[in-house]
């Protein structure tokens, strides 16, 4: 199974979580582009499962190994040589055994049940099939390859866990964006030690807990997007929501707009005079207005439910027997997926982003 979006950056995901390897198509990099081969694989390192307490016990390396359309340049450097590149990821630490039980049993919260409606019995379904996290890797990379083209146009991505649970970071100054630390992406330590604490909590019971991911991107200029439908907001809410577990997407103030009087949530305009820019004072809008880019940084939020694989005894039905049962996940899983989630976010905003400039200016 395939799943496919963007225009100009074509990106067409495909394999799934238990299958011999997940990977990715990319059409549209403009040939002669280079990738920084080692850069891509640190990116993967800040999702790869295995590396942390706060994640899944499988441990994959997660290493893009090249399929077709680049070829080597000099060491750790490939460069794109035909319209579609692609990479794969090999599935290394797989349990199939595990999920052998839920074949007629679906689980709560997942698309077992909702797969089975659609796909019938056509498409394998352990881990969660092509609908698990597992996903995300391939994601990560055409999203790395992004991030390293948005930044030779001097535009940055970066993220935070925004919360865990009922526990907030500081959110970011929508202003003056500064970067949070890469272990574990909070901007306030002390914030980040009481999620720890939550998400061990959850772990130890058999249960799971969900959060919030905040972006911003930096360095785009004013100018790029469109109206309606050409909109930047329009053109990222469906790569977004497409990330597992994604529930809601905020840009700028989001919901919180609803409870602001106009003239508490308007941005005013002002000439800087040392850079020769107009800016806003406040930033409720965002980074954007009318779907176009205003040159201020550009905030969105991405709500995650808590992962729906726990330990705990659930109602579920059996589909063969038609009737009511009891279910109890074995299994590994993340107690909290927002801890890795934040570089995916990062990729899928990196993605979209750069489809919507090639688009734009296609010769640069």
């Amino acid at each position: 199974m395939r799943s496919t979006f963007g225009k100009n950056l074509i990106v067409s995901i495909w394999g799934s979580s238990h299958e011999p390897a997940v990977g990715v198509n990319i059409e549209g990099i403009p040939i002669g582009t280079e990738i920084d081969m080692d850069a891509l694989q640190a990116f993967m390192n800040r999702r790869a499962p295995g590396n942390s307490p706060f994640s899944t016990k499988r441990t994959e390396a997660d290493i893009p190994l090249p399929v077709g359309g680049l070829k080597a340049k000099a060491p750790g450097i490939m460069v794109v040589t035909e319209d579609c590149i692609s990479l794969k990821i090999l599935n290394t630490d797989v349990k199939s055994s595990d999920y052998k039980s839920l074949h007629h049993i679906p689980r709560p919260g997942h698309a077992d049940y909702t797969a089975r409606l659609r796909y019938g019995d056509e498409i394998n379904m352990a881990g969660g099939g092509p609908f698990s996290a597992r996903m995300t890797a391939p994601l990560c990379i055409a999203g790395s390859i992004a991030i390293q083209m948005l930044a030779r146009k001097g535009i940055e991505v970066c993220s935070h866990i925004y919360s865990v649970g009922n526990i907030k970071d500081v959110p970011f100054d929508p202003v003056n964006i500064k970067a949070p630390a890469a272990d574990f992406p909070v901007l306030d330590e002390g914030r980040g030690e009481k999620m720890k604490e939550a998400i061990l909590e959850a772990s130890n019971a058999s249960d799971s807990i969900g959060g919030i991911v905040e972006a911003a991107v930096v360095g785009l200029p004013g100018g790029i997007g469109g109206a309606m439908y050409d909109g930047i907001e329009s053109a990222l809410a469906p790569i977004l929501f497409g990330i597992p577990a994604v529930k809601g997407v905020e840009f700028g103030s989001g919901f919180n707009a609803s409870l602001l009087k106009g003239s508490e949530n308007n941005d005013a305009f002002y000439y800087d005079d040392q850079t020769d820019e107009i800016k806003t004072r406040t930033n409720n809008h965002g980074g954007i207005l009318g779907g176009i880019t205003t040159g201020m940084p550009m905030i969105i939020r991405l709500a995650f439910k808590p992962t729906p694989s726990i330990g705990r005894e659930q109602d579920s039905v059996d589909l063969e027997k038609k009737e009511n049962t009891k279910l109890t996940i074995t299994g590994r899983h993340d107690p909290c997926v927002v801890v890795r989630a934040v570089p995916v976010v990062e990729a899928a905003i990196a993605v979209g982003l750069m489809d919507i400039i090639l688009e734009q200016t296609p010769s640069k």
